[in-house]
């Protein structure tokens, strides 16, 4: 019935060759491998980006488009904000509309203990100067057109922003290649070429590209790809469904949410919906295996992950996955090139009861689309961006837990820095890899 702008069937914009020889290879064509391409290209780098399906077309495309300062967790913050200011840096280079829009972002409480959960990030608002606020009821009400729901209060931050993820990405994606960044969509990368500790290349399925660095940037990829090499990371992917409408009146020009439902208003006039929080994992052998660094999160939200046992074949954590393969064989990531999830029927039935409920002057919701995503989780809910020790050369950017689309330039730039050995600017302690093996305490993120 649906179908997802993004697939493989679509032609191959970018066709390669890949090179014989690269300063360095990024295994991942989403937000974050083509943003970190471009700023190294910027600065004289030969970079090869290798997609094993096409640019973007999993979660960096999927997911809401929002760009948000708002609800993050402290140490995101800083980068999110630099990320703010490259998007609008960004949208003006490519020279195309991305639908970048600063309408803001808006948090609804149906109660005062939902309310009162804001106070933790308005403190940490106050800190960076945002112009986050809380609303009251009355004021919450006049930020939306017709809507049934009253509710306690609000927390919103009117200068983030939104933008079309499966726009925007493949725009910056032309944006890096006119830079000189070296695409090549439809060629997955099979392993690491390791000689002495050292990178010394990668073999991809149409040969070996000899290069001293190499980002993993592989989103819900990335653990399968990194445990072959003997680099674990506890990083499982959770299934999100979204939903997109025909054109509807304007009911609001951002971005909002309360428990039950999530809302954007589209560059198209129609609204990107999903449920307020909730989400699908399939129990393979990395949620066994990862379990108890899960602990924390489950009993934090016991209520926000539901679980299947029948992981479908060839996805990431399957059971038939394998998990070993030879690099002149066919690999896990040709098996699967855009891993495409059907979304989940009664989550699309919550998602159009909700919103009406909500809006009762829309007679239907005229559902024109409908997609789910798998979203590379980290137990911690903040990502893992640092170099891995047990491998020269090898860097590591993964694990968004859904937030790598409004920080994706932030993180990009970030990891530019980190590659070519400078100050990156902020302190990414918080994001190191051995948080998992140090045996410090894992300190949660929000969960707003």
């Amino acid at each position: 019935m649906f179908s997802f702008p993004l697939s493989q069937t679509d032609p191959i914009r970018h066709p390669g060759p890949p090179p014989q020889t690269s300063d360095v290879v990024i295994i991942g064509g989403g937000v974050i491998g083509v943003t970190t391409a471009l700023f190294l290209a910027k600065r004289n780098m030969s970079v090869t980006v290798l997609e094993k399906g096409r640019i973007a077309a999993e979660q960096s495309s999927r997911n809401w488009g929002w760009i948000r300062k708002q609800g993050r967790d402290a140490d995101e913050l800083p980068i999110v904000i630099e990320a703010c200011r490259l998007w609008q840096q960004l949208a003006e280079e490519c020279g195309e509309d991305i639908g970048l829009t600063q309408t803001g972002v808006t948090y609804l409480a149906r109660t005062a203990k939902d309310l009162a959960k804001f106070d933790g990030f308005m403190k940490i608002a106050a800190d960076h100067a945002l112009d986050t606020r809380l609303l009251d009821s009355g004021e919450t009400a006049k930020l939306f057109n017709g809507i049934a729901q009253r509710y306690a209060g609000a927390m919103v931050t009117p200068s983030d922003m939104r933008a079309e993820p499966w726009v925007a990405v493949p725009a910056l994606a032309r944006l890096a290649a006119r830079s000189g960044v070296t695409i090549v969509e439809n060629c997955a990368a099979r392993a690491l070429d390791v000689s002495a500790g050292r990178i010394t290349g990668v073999w991809t399925e149409a040969g070996r590209i000899a290069t001293s660095t190499v980002l993993v940037a592989g989103g819900a990829w990335s653990s399968l790809f990194l445990r072959k090499h003997g680099v674990s990371i506890p990083q499982l992917s959770v299934r999100a469904t979204v939903a997109a409408t025909g054109p509807l009146p304007d009911i609001h020009a951002g971005a909002a949410a309360d428990a039950h439902v999530a809302f954007r208003r589209r560059q198209d006039g129609g609204y990107t919906l999903a449920p307020g929080g909730s989400s699908l994992l399939y129990l393979g052998p990395d949620a066994f295996r990862h379990a108890t660094k899960y602990l924390p999160a489950l009993m934090a939200n016991p209520l926000g992950t539901r679980y299947l046992p029948a992981v479908p074949v060839s996805y990431p954590d399957s059971w038939s996955t394998a998990r070993d393969w030879q690099p002149d064989a066919v690999s896990p990531f040709e098996r699967m090139r855009v891993l495409n999830p059907a979304p989940e029927q009664s989550g699309l039935q919550s998602i159009e009861r909700n919103f009406k409920a909500l809006f009762p002057q829309f007679e239907t919701v005229p559902i024109k689309t409908a997609w789910a995503g798998m979203i590379d989780a980290m137990p911690d809910v903040v990502p893992i961006v640092d170099r891995a020790q047990a491998i020269s050369g090898l860097f590591v950017a993964t694990g968004m837990s859904g937030h790598g689309f409004g920080i994706g330039p932030g993180i990009g730039r970030v990891v530019a820095d980190l590659i070519q050995g400078n100050d990156t600017g902020h302190n990414l302690h918080r994001f190191r890899l051995s948080r998992f093996s140090d045996g410090s305490a894992l300190q949660l993120g929000p969960a707003l």
